[in-house]
C-alpha cells in the first residue's frame, strides 16, 4: 500500500488555493493535520495564532479565564495572541485591535466584548469573520457573524443569586434590603445578570434598594462600595462583582467592633471572593469556572478553524457555592503571580 506522504497531501491541497492568504493558512493547518495521522508528525510552521481580545484583567476573573486558554495552548502547540482593550468603555480600542487581529495573519478570534450590541463592534465583528472565525468569549456578543460564544448564560447567574435570597427570605418572613454593585449597563453580563436576579426575586421579603454601576476594575468598584454604604449605612446585604467584593471586605475589615456591617454575596467568583468563602466573610457565588472557559475557548476556536459552528452558549455549569460547603475546596482558579503575556 502506498503510504502518503505529508508533502504530497499539503502540496496537492496548495495547489488547489485560489482564496486569500489567511484562508489559505487556516485549510493547510486543516491538510497539515490530517497527514500527520498518516505520517505521525505536524510541521511545525503549521501552528495555530490565536487572536484573544479581553476586556482587561484588572478583574481577576480573567486571569482565570487567561490561565486556562494559556494551559490548552500549551497542550496543543497553539500560539496565543493576547491583547488587553483598556476597560468596559473603551470600545474604540476594542474595534481597533480587531483590525489588528485582521492584519497579523491570526487563524481565528477569541473577543470578551465590552459591549453586547453596539453596532460598531458588530460591524467590525462581521469584517473579521470574512477572514478568520470570530468567538465571543464568556461576555455576550450579539454579532450574527460569529462562530461561537464560549460561556455561561449571565442571566441564570443572576437568577441563582436570587434564589438563594428567595430560599432565604421567603414571603412573609421579616424583610431584608440590599445594594447591588454591578457591571456598566452597556456590558455584554452586567445587565444580563441584573434581570436575572431581579426575576428570581419576586415573592421574596429580600428587596434591592439600589444599583449602582462601574466598570470591573477595584478602584472603580470599591468607589460605588463606599457610596452605596454611605447612602444606605444600615442595608443587610451587599450583592456585587467579584471587585466590589474584594473593597468590600477590606472596607469592612476596617470597620471598628460594634459598627453594622453587610453581609456579602458575590455575582461570580474570583481569587478574592474564593478566599472570602472560606473565612466566612462571603456568603454565596455561583460559580462558572472561568479556567475551564478558557480552556474550551481555546479548543473550539482551532476547531473553527475548520469550518466548524456552534449554536447558542458552550460552557460549563452553573454551580451555586455556600460558605462552608464541600465544594469550596474544590474550586480551582489561576495560580499566584500567573499573568498572561500580553501583546
Amino acid at each position: 500500500m502506498k503510504v502518503k506522504t505529508l508533502r504530497s497531501c499539503l502540496s496537492k491541497r496548495i495547489r488547489a488555493m485560489h482564496l486569500s492568504y489567511a484562508r489559505a493558512r487556516r485549510q493547510a493547518i486543516t491538510a497539515l493535520a490530517a497527514c500527520a495521522i498518516s505520517t505521525g508528525a505536524l510541521a511545525q510552521d503549521a501552528v495555530a495564532r490565536i487572536c484573544v481580545i479581553v476586556p482587561h484583567f484588572k478583574d481577576e476573573y480573567w486571569l482565570s479565564v487567561g490561565y486556562g486558554l494559556q494551559g490548552a495552548a500549551d497542550e496543543t502547540g497553539a500560539e496565543l495572541l493576547i491583547y488587553e482593550s483598556g476597560g468596559y468603555h473603551s470600545l474604540t480600542r476594542q474595534i481597533a485591535l480587531l483590525e489588528t487581529c485582521r492584519t497579523a495573519e491570526t487563524d481565528a478570534v477569541l473577543i470578551g466584548a465590552v459591549s453586547a450590541d453596539d453596532p460598531r463592534l458588530l460591524a467590525a465583528v462581521s469584517a473579521t469573520a470574512q477572514t478568520q472565525p470570530v468567538l465571543a468569549l464568556v461576555n455576550a456578543l450579539n454579532a450574527p457573524a460569529l462562530s461561537g460564544w464560549i460561556g455561561v448564560d449571565w442571566h441564570g447567574m443572576g437568577t441563582a443569586v436570587g434564589r438563594f435570597f428567595s430560599e432565604r427570605y421567603p414571603a412573609g418572613t421579616p424583610s431584608a434590603r440590599a445594594v447591588l454593585i454591578t457591571g456598566p449597563e452597556e456590558s455584554g453580563w452586567g445587565p444580563i445578570l441584573d434581570a436575572g436576579l431581579a426575576e428570581a426575586l419576586p415573592g421574596s421579603s429580600l428587596e434591592i434598594v439600589a444599583t449602582y454601576h462601574a466598570d470591573t476594575g477595584l478602584r472603580e468598584q470599591l468607589r460605588e462600595v463606599e457610596r452605596a454604604l454611605a447612602d444606605h449605612p444600615e442595608v443587610d446585604y451587599l450583592i456585587g462583582s467579584a471587585p466590589a467584593i474584594e473593597g468590600a471586605m477590606a472596607l469592612l475589615r476596617r470597620l471598628p467592633d460594634g459598627a453594622h456591617r453587610p453581609r456579602l454575596v458575590a455575582t461570580y467568583i474570583s481569587h478574592s471572593v474564593l478566599r472570602g468563602l472560606k473565612n466566612g466573610q462571603v456568603e454565596m457565588v455561583p460559580f462558572d469556572d472561568p479556567t475551564a472557559q478558557g480552556r474550551l475557548g481555546l479548543e473550539l476556536a482551532l476547531r473553527a478553524m475548520t469550518g466548524e459552528r456552534f449554536e447558542g452558549v458552550s460552557g460549563p455549569q452553573i454551580v451555586p457555592v455556600l460558605t462552608g460547603a464541600a465544594s469550596v475546596d474544590r474550586i480551582v482558579l489561576s495560580p499566584a503571580g500567573f499573568f498572561p503575556h500580553l501583546q
